[in-house]
């Protein structure tokens, strides 16, 4: 069991969230933990895959039904062995109240904050579906956010994305019958640069169909972006 209190940022100053206690227990899986962060809104849960020799890190939120297993057959579930040679941990965060746009975005602050103070430097974002936009305004408030990547997104949430800052990976599915892809085109069309889409012809809502390719795709966004590396930009369509 261990212990460690933190606090987070404050989405909009009329809401505050702070980590009073932080526990974690064992899993069958070896290389990974359950952790639980009692603040003073509730409880949020999640898996930590821990790395060593490393500062970087990234956290997955799902969709507006919640989830740590992700979009694209349990992509969360395969990113920690994809980063692990890049000493990249990954923290896969359940949304204390999934659907609630402003108490997900706290959700996600708080896990920038959990993982500030354990050791990490810098963050990278990922989000599907309502997480897409939750990472985006996300990413906007916490510092030691370095990148957002922003999976088959909803447009709400999403108003103020010029003011990001980082850069913005934006993938989408052409056959999403969910949430057309639509959504991400007028969103990158309002981000500043540097800003990628990536649209996935055969793909729907799920990415399921794409699930090689985007998992490749991030396994190498990731880590460049927590180097500091240089984004490619622009439109695919693949």
């Amino acid at each position: 069991m261990w212990d460690e209190p933190a606090e987070s940022a404050e989405p909009a100053a009329d809401l505050d969230l702070r980590i009073q206690r932080v526990a974690v227990a064992p899993t069958d899986d070896p290389g990974a933990m359950r952790i639980l962060l009692e603040t003073t809104r509730g409880e949020l849960h999640g898996l930590f895959h821990p790395v060593e020799g490393g500062a970087g890190a990234v956290i997955c939120v799902g969709g507006a039904m919640g989830g740590i297993d992700g979009p694209a057959d349990r992509l969360y579930a395969r990113l920690p062995a994809e980063l692990e040679d890049s000493a990249v941990t990954v923290l896969r965060l359940e949304y204390r109240h999934a659907n609630q746009f402003e108490e997900c975005v706290l959700d996600v602050l708080a896990g920038c904050s959990l993982l500030k103070g354990i050791g990490a430097t810098d963050v990278v974002l990922v989000g599907h579906s309502f997480g897409g936009a939750v990472v985006i305004k996300a990413g906007e408030l916490a510092p030691i956010v370095r990148a957002v990547a922003s999976l088959s997104t909803q447009l709400y949430g999403t108003r103020e994305v010029e003011n990001l800052g980082k850069p913005l990976l934006l993938v989408h599915g052409m056959g999403d019958s969910v949430l057309d892809y639509a959504a991400s085109e007028d969103v990158y069309r309002r981000a500043l640069e540097p800003k990628r889409l990536v649209l996935y012809a055969e793909a729907g809502h799920s990415l399921i169909q794409a699930k090689d390719a985007l998992t490749g795709l991030l396994a190498e966004w990731i880590p460049a972006r927590l180097a500091g590396a240089a984004m490619e930009t622009g439109r695919n369509d693949q």
